[in-house]
């Protein structure tokens, strides 16, 4: 019954539009109150929830994306990838996601991925003809790759929740392959539908051009070395690492570029902390509701209930990524992470998955969500930007869905592209 309340609860209240942190804080609390514990304790659960010196890293890389954005570091990466790959079928459409895969090894963050280079890229694209729905669409697609790029506000989050037998070092490495598999994908949707649909391309610059933006590029490209290199090299832990990658955005942009003006600065402070306050309170509550799942004992109910279903490990994969995609359609990435994580971790270590594996499946599964309606929130970004309706955007994006299922089946089922890279840099 205690188990009925606490999913009934949390469900009823989705429905009817209370925010998700909230939903969770309240289900948490009514099945508490029914249990007979006492109330308070929902208090300190989600103050330990937020609490893990690990989840520092957060908001420290948040500010860094805030300040690149703000600084002008997403239009070099623009004009570095339009030298690169505008020349292709699609033109702008596939400059759209090089640069999404660039910026999103400095931004960690497909909301700050889609805010900066959707604003410069859709306008530009429904300028040189590009139908609007295309181009939202290519963006959206896009920027989840972040989601799998150091530093991958998501992955912290994920390993964090996991415990510490999980290294965030080994999951910025485990997360590249599916990373730029996954953009290559999302590169050869936005070909086809570019192709059915006669869009035109840009010129190829010459080397010259592509040197002289690369050059312009590297200042911001560099942050990925500081980040993901001095975390890898056990230099610095992944909190240190946000700090100097907080350091190294202010030198480049405020310093070396002079193009982070006062202005932006306070924007940016300000803009990272009401997104740090969210992302915080929702891993907060959503620890809260994860504590009660334990006290339950969900966790080793779903392992039982799915082993009785299947003991084939490729079954059980299907039945566990069908599950995080429906549950994707209306939650957001952080709480399903922290509520799906100590639910399905014991799950996948039954089948014999590794945990650096099932956390690379878990984010890009979940981050599907983040363009899938009623919940999507990149989607509802990228659609305000291109200033088209949800409906509207829905149009043209099933091959980018295609494309992102075929690459998610690709990295639950051949292990080696999350565990490759993470067992030769050890």
């Amino acid at each position: 019954m205690e188990i009925a309340i606490l999913f009934a609860v949390f469900a009823l209240l989705l429905i009817v539009g209370v925010p998700v942190a909230f939903a969770i804080a309240a289900a948490t609390l009514a099945t508490v109150v029914y249990i007979g514990l006492p109330p308070v304790v929902v208090v300190q659960q989600v103050s330990a929830g937020f609490s893990k010196v690990s989840l520092l890293a957060i908001p420290l890389f948040i500010f860094t994306g805030e300040l690149m954005l703000r600084g002008g570091i997403s239009d070099r990466l623009i004009a570095l990838a339009s030298s690169l790959v505008g020349h292709l079928r699609g033109g702008l459409g596939q400059v759209s996601v090089v640069s999404s895969t660039l910026f999103g090894g400095v931004s960690g963050s497909a909301l700050a991925d889609v805010s900066a280079i959707g604003s410069t890229v859709i306008p530009q694209m429904v300028k040189r003809g590009f139908d609007k729905d295309y181009a939202v669409d290519v963006t959206i697609s896009a920027s989840l790759v972040a989601l799998l790029l150091p530093p991958s506000h998501n992955l912290i989050l994920y390993a964090a929740v996991a415990g510490g037998g999980v290294s965030i070092a080994d999951l910025f490495a485990a997360g590249i392959a599916p990373a730029l598999l996954l953009a290559l994908g999302v590169m050869g949707a936005t070909y086809l539908l570019a192709r059915a649909r006669n869009y035109p391309t840009e010129s190829f610059p010459g080397f010259a051009a592509v040197l002289r933006a690369l050059v312009a590029a590297i200042p911001g490209l560099l942050l990925v070395v500081v980040i993901f290199g001095g975390i890898r090299a056990g230099i610095f832990t992944a909190v240190e690492s946000g700090a100097m990658a907080v350091l190294y955005a202010l030198l480049v942009t405020a310093i070396v570029f002079r193009s982070l003006k006062w202005d932006d600065f306070v924007n940016a402070v300000t803009h990272a902390t009401r997104s740090a306050g969210m992302v915080l309170f929702v891993i907060g509550a959503a620890g809260a509701f994860g504590w009660l799942m334990a006290y339950l004992q969900i966790p080793a109910m779903a392992v039982e209930a799915l082993q009785a279903l299947t003991d084939n490990k490729i079954v059980a994969l299907l039945l566990m990524l069908a599950i995080l995609l429906a549950l994707g359609t209306f939650m957001d990435l952080a709480p399903m992470i922290i509520i799906c994580t100590p639910i399905f971790l014991p799950v996948a270590r039954a089948y014999g998955v590794d945990p650096l594996h099932f956390g690379v499946i878990l984010v890009l599964a979940a981050g599907i969500g983040l363009i899938t309606p009623p919940v999507g929130s990149v989607l509802f970004v990228g659609s305000a930007i291109g200033r088209i309706s949800i409906a509207e955007a829905m149009r043209s994006i099933w091959p980018f869905y295609g494309a992102m299922i075929l690459v998610l089946l690709a990295v639950a089922f051949i292990p080696s592209l999350s565990l490759t890279l993470p067992a030769l840099w050890r």
